[in-house]
């Protein structure tokens, strides 16, 4: 079973110029494990990519920004569906270690994954 990417909100600043290292080493992780599809590659005003999945956009690049301190949430139809899916996809990562975390008023069945890239992502199925 797939999951649905419903919505990306970037951690600090915009989702659309995420920084990376290098976007051709970023691309094959985002494609093969994540499940995006990229939409437009630019090389002006630096290297970038624009990917997309189900409902979302997400952007890499070569910005000079620090992955290690940017990401997003993705909020997902089940998150469960959504680590068993990245996991068949080759996510190294054995367990999910999922937990409910509260945003406002609004609680999310989440985990985490790293990207080879640096970038966090926190991916959460929104709780009753």
């Amino acid at each position: 079973m797939k999951a649905e990417f419903k919505a990306a909100y970037p951690y600090t600043g915009d989702k659309m110029n995420l920084p990376v290292e290098s976007v051709d080493a970023a691309l094959p992780f985002y494609e093969a494990v994540m499940g995006f599809k990229v939409l437009a590659q630019s090389d002006s005003p630096h290297k970038s990519a624009t990917l997309s999945r189900d409902h979302i956009q997400i952007g890499l690049a070569e910005n000079g920004g620090d992955p290690t301190q940017e990401g997003c949430f993705f909020e997902v139809d089940n998150a469960e569906a959504a680590f068993m899916e990245l996991k068949a996809n080759g996510l190294p990562q054995q367990e999910a270690n999922f937990r409910i975390d509260r945003h406002g008023d609004r609680s999310f069945k989440v985990f985490f994954v790293v990207a080879p890239d640096g970038l966090c992502y926190c991916l959460g199925e929104p709780q009753e």
